[in-house]
């Protein structure tokens, strides 16, 4: 186990592959933790420096007292990022971990060279959607809202052959801190990065699945066209999770990307 005391928070990460490589980042959804990329790490080239890490209140990452904005959660990202002499990383982000790349991008742009965006936008959702599934998780936490979440996340094939992996997915949402899930839902309800995200210009690639009914493909494909030069891409036979329920087809795009941007 590896944890960081940062200013805010103490964060767990993960280094993997080749200290000296290249460094790809990879940042969870809500709900997740870093074990969600646990599917493709192995299908990733060899030499690269892989880091991964729990969001602040996910997994075995602290949850401070407080409210929360997005750019907290970017500054974590960002201090652990140089606290391991990361920098010009490609970042590969899902979900909430997709905004954070834009708002790490906008802010430290000397970290991050390129990223991917999957499943998610500028910005998700509206302020009165979360706060209803805040006031859910306030009456009856993170378990009053694990059903809804399951057909969000995972297309129909999934529920149906794939049943107790599905099982585990839900262990992992319900155990999430519900300080956790209500402080990233804070922080999600009050961005808009699309004015921000339409400055940004490095290379990147929008992934969407195309049952997803948390960030449905026109929000991605929206969120790629305020990046000049950005491309989309879309994954059939997945939802939210498209890394976990078609991990090849998202490695292959992925790879197929580090060798169009170098990052080889």
């Amino acid at each position: 186990m590896h944890m960081i005391q940062l200013d805010n928070v103490a964060l767990h990460y993960r280094i993997q592959g080749d200290p000296g490589g290249k460094p790809i980042v990879f940042a969870n959804s809500l709900g997740t933790d870093f074990r969600l990329w646990d599917g493709l790490y192995p299908l990733l080239p060899a030499g690269y420096k892989i880091v991964r890490f729990d969001l602040r209140g996910h997994g075995l990452s602290g949850t401070p007292d407080g409210d929360w904005r997005m750019q907290d959660l970017v500054e974590d990202t960002a201090q652990l990022l140089r606290a391991l002499h990361v920098r010009d990383c490609l970042f590969v982000g899902l979900s909430i971990g997709g905004i954070i790349a834009q708002g790490l991008a906008a802010t430290h742009p000397d970290l991050v060279r390129t990223m991917v965006l999957a499943n998610t936008g500028a910005r998700i959702g509206t302020p009165e959607m979360w706060q209803e599934r805040i006031e859910a998780v306030q009456s009856g936490g993170v378990e009053a809202l694990a059903d809804a979440v399951m057909q969000r996340w995972f297309a129909k094939s999934y529920h149906q052959k794939r049943a107790l992996e599905m099982a585990g997915w839900r262990n992992m949402l319900t155990r999430t801190p519900a300080e956790g899930y209500i402080g990233c839902s804070r922080a999600i309800a009050a961005t808009d990065y699309r004015e921000q995200t339409a400055k940004l210009t490095l290379p990147t690639l929008a992934i969407a699945g195309a049952e997803d009914g948390s960030t449905p493909p026109e929000l991605v494909q929206e969120t790629a066209d305020l990046i000049a030069g950005s491309r989309y891409e879309l994954i059939d036979d997945a939802a939210h999770l498209t890394c976990v329920e078609q991990t090849g087809s998202f490695a292959r795009l992925l790879i197929r990307f580090m060798h169009e941007t170098g990052h080889v």
